[in-house]
């Protein structure tokens, strides 16, 4: 089986590669990603990308159709990765979250790849009264970062037939211990301020509801689709995830706290209500995905391995919010010395 996977050089890449590796030896494992990230390793005892047959490097606004001979299965990771990334860069969030994701699918199709893996997003429901979100329920993206993935999935979904299977996770929001660890994630950035200053600030009223999903868990759930029995459902938008990981942001915090210790605890209840917002129920994954896909890691256990590999780091900076452990400030260093333009494209200086 000969796999592609796009934007393989950021945080959910290395942890997938590792699983795939584990799960599908014999496997082909091709790489494809524009770098931006390539330099933010975080406790990695080596190169990530040493586990993967080929590494490609390129952007996705201009993929090569050549990277799609022989795949099998396309994994596409590639993305401006969250809300402040898109809101700052929202025409370059729609060029390659949406335009080029659908290119790309089209892409896969004519050269004859059987499946194709979309990393998509809960943060569609946006801001969702009442019980936990299904499938079929009024999607209602609020950010520019949500909108790519809603005009992903739709231009993904005429594409999908029983030669060419589609699996759009909806995945939860990550977290977990990555070698290109992110600490603009929610629980991420709980645990690395608890361990740098002893506190946790929350800036909301603590009561908006988010959905998480671990890393690994992550990994083996794309393990799934990539392999997945098309049956009635070609094309498959799925929440992925655990029910047991609907959580309130104060909850997150204060679980955190429970398991790090000597930790202090601000809420704002001043705050404006958070608009984001969001139950979700995972009731099709459970039903469709096996048991070897389905989420694995407690809350507890990913609390763990935070602080596990951010203490092997010997992390202890109460400034990370301004490090290359955030996404949108490793861009902006990157414009700020000319190494990107304001497109995202690299210069070609030294």
């Amino acid at each position: 089986m000969h796999v592609l996977i796009t934007g393989n050089m950021g945080y959910i890449g290395p942890i997938l590669v590792r699983h795939l590796r584990a799960t599908l030896p014999q496997a082909r494992l091709t790489g494809f990603d524009t770098g931006y990230f390539a330099h933010c390793l975080t406790g990695a005892a080596r190169w990530p990308e040493s586990r993967v047959d080929v590494q490609l490097t390129g952007d996705m606004r201009e993929f090569p159709q050549s990277a799609l001979e022989g795949v099998d299965a396309v994994v596409h990771l590639a993305a401006i990765s969250n809300d402040p990334m898109g809101s700052r860069f929202e025409q370059v969030t729609t060029d390659i979250n949406a335009t080029a994701s659908a290119e790309l699918a089209t892409a896969a199709k004519r050269a004859g790849v059987r499946h194709f893996v979309f990393a998509s997003s809960c943060s569609m429901y946006g801001f969702a009264e009442g019980g936990p979100r299904v499938e079929s329920d009024e999607l209602n993206p609020l950010t520019a970062y949500a909108r790519s993935k809603v005009a992903t999935e739709q231009a993904l979904e005429p594409l999908a037939d029983q030669a060419f299977t589609i699996t759009s996770l909806r995945f939860a929001t990550a977290c977990g211990m990555s070698e290109r660890l992110r600490l603009d994630l929610v629980l991420n950035d709980f645990v690395a301020s608890a361990l740098a200053t002893g506190r946790i600030d929350i800036l909301s009223d603590g009561s908006p509801w988010r959905p998480l999903i671990e890393v690994r868990d992550m990994a083996r759930a794309i393990g799934w689709a990539i392999r997945r029995d098309p049956g009635d459902d070609a094309f498959l938008p799925i929440n992925t995830g655990s029910d047991d990981w609907n959580y309130q942001v104060h909850q997150l915090a204060e679980a955190v706290a429970d398991t790090i210790g000597g930790v202090s605890l601000s809420i704002n209840a001043e705050a404006p209500a958070d608009k984001r917002s969001y139950r979700v129920s995972f009731a099709r994954y459970r039903t469709l995905a096996p048991a070897d896909a389905q989420p694995q890691i407690t809350l507890d256990a990913a609390i763990r391995t935070l602080r596990d590999g951010l203490q092997a780091m010997q992390f202890g900076d109460a400034r990370f919010r301004d490090s290359a452990l955030m996404r949108l400030g490793t861009l902006d260093a990157h414009r700020e010395e000319q190494r990107l333009d304001d497109a995202l494209r690299w210069t070609r200086q030294a």
